[in-house]
C-alpha cells in the first residue's frame, strides 16, 4: 500500500476497525474512507455495491460484524448468521466487482472446534464440533473465510483473513446484553464498585482465555495487508492467527480487573451459568514470523479501557 492509496475501512467505528484506522493514520496514510450505518447499510447489496462503485477503494478492510458474547449469541443467533453473511457476502463480492487490489477479512477464534488442540493451529479449522453458543456467528465467519478463498482461486483475487483471539480496547461494546467478556467484567466491576456491591460473575472463572489490545491486532492486520498475500492453491490456506500467546483464567481476569479498578469484594461465581469454551489459546506462530508482537500488556490494556469507559460511559 502506498500512504495515498484509497483505503476502505468498512465498520470504522467500532472497536477493531477505529483501531485500523488510528493505525493507517499513525503511519502516514492519507486517503482512507469509512461510512456510518446510516450512511451505508452494509447489508443492502445495491448500496454496496453503488459504493463501491463511486469511491473505488484499493485495499478494504472488512472489520464490519454484528458481534456479542455468550449472552447476546445465545439470544440473537438469527440475527448474528443472517447480518454477518449478508455484509461479509456483500463487501467481499463488491470487492471483485470493483477491482479492489487487496482485502483483509477479519474473523474470530470462535471459528474452531469447542475441543481443539491447545495451542489451537489454523489447520484445526473444522476438525469438530463448534462452541455451541456462538454456533451461528462461527458458521458465518467460516463462510467467510471460504468465500474468501473461493474467489482468489476462482478470479485470482487477493483476499486473506485475519482470526484474532479475545479483544478489548477503545471504542469497546460495555453493554451487558451483548458485550463480551473483558468489557463486560469492566462494567461489572465498576458497577459493584460504585453500588458497594458484590461481584457476581457467569460460570465458575475456570475457563481460560487469551487477549489482545485493539491496537495491537490492527498493527498485526497491516502488517498482514502489507506482507502476506493469499495463495490460491490452498482452499483453506488464508487465515492467520492473531493472539498474545497468553492466557488466563476468567478468574485471574477478574483479580486484574478488580486490581485495575482499585475494588476490593468478595466475587460470587453463578455455576448455574455457561462458562464457555474450556480454552481458546491460539497458536499464532505465522503472525509472530512476520515480525509483529503485541506491545500493550493485559494490565495495561485495561487501565486504557477502563479510562475510555469512564470518560463515555460514566459522569
Amino acid at each position: 500500500m502506498k500512504r495515498s492509496s484509497k483505503i476502505y475501512v468498512a465498520g470504522h467505528r467500532g472497536l477493531v476497525g477505529s483501531a485500523i484506522w488510528r493505525q493507517l493514520e499513525k503511519e502516514g496514510f492519507t486517503n482512507i474512507v469509512g461510512l456510518t450505518h446510516d450512511q451505508l447499510d452494509l447489508t443492502n447489496q445495491s448500496e454496496v455495491n453503488a459504493f463501491f462503485k463511486f469511491e473505488k477503494p484499493e485495499y478494504v478492510f472488512l472489520a464490519a460484524a454484528k458481534v456479542g458474547g455468550i449472552h447476546a449469541n445465545n439470544t440473537y443467533p438469527a440475527e448474528f448468521i443472517f447480518s454477518n453473511l449478508q455484509i461479509q457476502n456483500n463487501i467481499i463480492d463488491a470487492a471483485h466487482k470493483f477491482d479492489v487490489k487487496k482485502l483483509l477479512f477479519l474473523g474470530s477464534n470462535c471459528i474452531y472446534p469447542k475441543f481443539p488442540e491447545i495451542p489451537i493451529k489454523e489447520s484445526e479449522l473444522l476438525n469438530g464440533k463448534l462452541e455451541p453458543t456462538n454456533e451461528p456467528y462461527a458458521i458465518a465467519k467460516i463462510a467467510g473465510i471460504n468465500m474468501c478463498t473461493s474467489y482468489n482461486r476462482q478470479y485470482g483475487t487477493n483476499y486473506i483473513s485475519a482470526m484474532p483471539t479475545n479483544l478489548y480496547g477503545l471504542n469497546d461494546n460495555y453493554n451487558l446484553n451483548n458485550s463480551h467478556v473483558l468489557p463486560a467484567l469492566i462494567r461489572k466491576v465498576h458497577t459493584a464498585k460504585a453500588n458497594n456491591e458484590s461481584l457476581v460473575l457467569w460460570g465458575d472463572g475456570s475457563a481460560y482465555r487469551e487477549f489482545l489490545f485493539s491496537d495491537d491486532l490492527a498493527s498485526a492486520c497491516i502488517t498482514l495487508m502489507k506482507q502476506y498475500d493469499a495463495d490460491e492453491s490452498n482452499s483453506w490456506g488464508q487465515h492467520i492467527n492473531v493472539g498474545s500467546g497468553k492466557e488466563v483464567t476468567i478468574a485471574e481476569l477478574a483479580k486484574i480487573v478488580c486490581k485495575a479498578l482499585e475494588f476490593e469484594s468478595e466475587i460470587i461465581w453463578d455455576t448455574s451459568k455457561p462458562n464457555g469454551t474450556p480454552r481458546k489459546l491460539l497458536d499464532s506462530t505465522k503472525m509472530f514470523q512476520f515480525g509483529w508482537e503485541p506491545v500493550v500488556t493485559l494490565e495495561e490494556g485495561i487501565k486504557i479501557a477502563y479510562e475510555d469507559f469512564r470518560n463515555k460511559y460514566t459522569n
